[in-house]
């Protein structure tokens, strides 16, 4: 996958649960969402990412993908996305697959690591970080606006 590859994460769990709900006779309910997620994978994009925060805000999304928590911020997350990428460009890395990303993103912007969580960038720093039930874009909407 290269570096700027877009995934709606949602609609691709959402659909697998399709999969399984028609396997067992249960209506599919996919969802879609709005967010359009890429995918952060390697420690040249993060400093690429860092470096794209100089024009438009970035927002990475920690996800442990063997935690029902770090799920349900995430899918919650996706429910309420209302922006576009001139708004905040979201970025979504998969933290079990990807550790070392995460200790790189740890290391250069200076954020304690936790999982879920969401990381706002701007002008190459990091100006905002939560984590589990506080992730919401009204919340990244205020910092933007503060």
């Amino acid at each position: 996958m290269e570096f700027g590859t877009t995934v709606p994460i949602l609609e691709f769990e959402t659909s697998i649960m399709g999969f399984f709900s028609k396997k067992t006779g249960k209506d599919d309910t996919t969802k879609k969402t709005g967010i359009q997620w890429h995918q952060l994978t390697t420690e040249a994009e993060l400093e690429a990412i860092i470096e794209r925060s100089n024009t438009v805000p970035c927002a990475i999304f920690k996800h442990s993908t063997r935690c029902s928590i770090s799920s349900m911020a995430l899918s919650r997350f996706e429910r309420q996305w209302d922006l576009d990428s001139t708004e905040i460009e979201p970025y979504y890395l998969d933290l079990i697959a990807y550790r070392s990303v995460s200790d790189k993103i740890a290391e250069v912007l200076f954020i304690q690591h936790q999982s879920p969580q969401i990381i706002l960038l701007k002008d190459g720093k990091a100006i905002y970080d939560t984590s589990h039930n506080d992730i919401t874009v009204e919340g990244l909407k205020a910092i933007l606006k503060a």
